[in-house]
């Protein structure tokens, strides 16, 4: 491995709200936590991978998890994250999705094809018949 690559990740700096806010990847200890967070929304990060989220649709529809998917990726206080305004929160989304977008594109994407891929025999054979009336109990006469 080159000497290069075992450096840290630089971080990104991003000001919101007056105050700098360094960015890196994810670390493992902090996965667990962010992946419950991202579960819910995953479909909807993933649905077009060229473009940028639409921030405000995922506040209207998944407000908790954006919310706790800030506070895990920024390491900073969930209040603080909560008293920011719309479009800082904004800045601050579009940049922790830059930072961590390997994460995204190489784990959220492909779980959810897989459980797309999954699904769908499940679902395009649709509802199954119920199983025909059991045998007599007993033994009809002759």
């Amino acid at each position: 491995m080159p000497d290069f690559e075992t450096f840290p990740p630089v971080p990104k700096v991003v000001t919101v709200a007056g105050t700098a806010v360094e960015l890196t990847p994810i670390r493992l200890g902090e996965l667990p936590r962010l992946l419950a967070a991202v579960r819910p929304i995953a479909a909807d990060l993933s649905a077009d991978l060229s473009a940028e989220p639409d921030w405000l649709d995922l506040l209207a529809r998944h407000g908790e998890e954006v919310l706790e998917l800030l506070t895990l990726a920024t390491r900073r206080e969930r209040a603080w994250i909560e008293g920011l305004a719309l479009d800082e929160a904004v800045t601050l989304a579009c940049a922790v999705f830059e930072v961590n977008a390997d994460f995204f594109v190489r784990r959220v994407a492909p779980s959810i094809a897989r459980s797309g891929e999954r699904l769908a025999p499940i679902l395009s054979a649709g509802t199954t018949p119920s199983p025909g009336s059991s045998p007599p109990a007993t033994a009809t006469p002759r």
